[in-house]
């Protein structure tokens, strides 16, 4: 599977959030809001994620594991509801993510190698700062 186009978005906080990216496989499918995130010895990439819910027991609406009353009904929730799932917590699950080792190894090193490319652009006179990774202008 060829990764034909990364897009990077520095972020300018001075947290372990270092940048977005914005990944196209072969011309025809984009995975959007992957993230690379400087840990203690090097980068690593954090896929999309969605934050894990359950249901509220009065009135059924979905709320985020580590809500304390729901968002629709106003119910007090048990705070230790996420605990029931085991002694680590899963608070977020991946939306999409590689399966195998190999292709994971090959988009880090692909979106690395373009975010340190981005990065040392971005200390150039006259670079501009991409605006948004949401719309691409090629895509219609």
């Amino acid at each position: 599977m060829d990764i034909t186009d990364v897009q990077i978005h520095l972020c300018q906080s001075m947290g372990r959030l270092k940048a977005f990216c914005c990944l196209t496989f072969e011309d025809s499918f984009v995975l959007r809001d992957v993230k690379v995130i400087e840990g203690d010895t090097m980068l690593f990439l954090a896929m999309p994620s969605r934050k894990l819910t359950d249901h509220c027991e009065r009135c059924h609406e979905k709320n985020h594991l580590k809500a304390r009353y729901c968002n629709h009904c106003g119910l007090r929730l048990d705070e230790n509801r996420s605990a029931r799932s085991g002694p680590r917590v899963k608070l977020h699950a991946d939306v999409a993510h590689p399966i195998s080792g190999p292709l994971r190894d090959a988009i880090e090193a692909r979106v690395i190698r373009a975010y340190q490319q981005e990065l040392s652009q971005s200390q150039q006179p006259g670079y501009v700062k991409r605006k948004s990774l949401d719309y691409d202008d090629a895509v219609q």
